[in-house]
């Protein structure tokens, strides 16, 4: 089987693939407690999740004067590694990735994470050689600049027509709506889907299944 209308998939991480929203959000408002900032709100703190980490620290902690930010980012990352063997991935996306290898979908990973970040992360879950190719934040633009997938679109020679961005924050809608590609949100991660629909993606699902369905009908 062929694609039928996307060659490229791309596909955010946290919250889209890797159910680690909850601990994400409480790494950020923990980290900024230790440096005695004003704790943000969960609404707040889930809010910058895709971007990159020094990016959305910040923005999170708009209080916490520059000079702590290094320290601001090291109590991030301390309980983050702490717990992160904790989180998996959403109950159906090994299929879900398995179907569309058998279709000869490109699969890659656009994230906000760091190289390191997202490489131990496919370790631990046993998903080295499944993905063709990925961009982090830390080796390119952070969301919403589109130039991670102007990079993997490059790297494979897609055009954005045949380029599809999968993710669960404004972030990655907006960072696919600038690249000229397509779009599908998620619910089920950071963002309230409310704010998906000015971003014009082709679907909001609402569960990996509702996503497989989708994909395997229109990709």
């Amino acid at each position: 089987m062929r694609p039928r209308q996307f060659d490229l998939i791309a596909f955010d991480w946290d919250g889209t693939l890797f159910d680690s929203t909850a601990l994400i959000t409480r790494c950020i408002q923990w980290s900024v407690r230790d440096v005695g900032g004003t704790v943000p709100s969960d609404e707040a703190a889930s809010y910058v999740i895709g971007m990159g980490l020094a990016q959305a620290l910040a923005h999170a902690a708009p209080d916490v004067p520059t000079e702590k930010h290094g320290l601001l980012n090291e109590r991030f990352r301390h309980y983050y590694l702490a717990r992160q063997h904790d989180i998996v991935l959403f109950q159906g996306v090994l299929p879900l990735l398995a179907e569309l290898k058998s279709r000869q979908h490109l699969l890659t990973v656009a994230t906000g994470k760091n190289r390191q970040g997202l490489n131990e992360a496919l370790k631990a879950v046993e998903l080295q050689g499944v993905f063709d190719g990925s961009r982090t934040a830390d080796e390119t633009a952070g969301k919403p600049h589109p130039r991670m997938l102007h990079e993997l679109m490059r790297e494979f020679g897609t055009v954005p027509e045949r380029t599809l961005m999968i993710g669960d924050t404004t972030h990655d809608l907006q960072m696919a709506l600038n690249a000229g590609c397509a779009s599908v949100g998620v619910s089920y991660g950071a963002h309230e889907p409310a704010a998906f629909h000015a971003l014009q993606p082709r679907h909001i699902a609402h569960s990996v299944r509702d996503l497989h369905d989708w994909l395997q009908s229109n990709a």
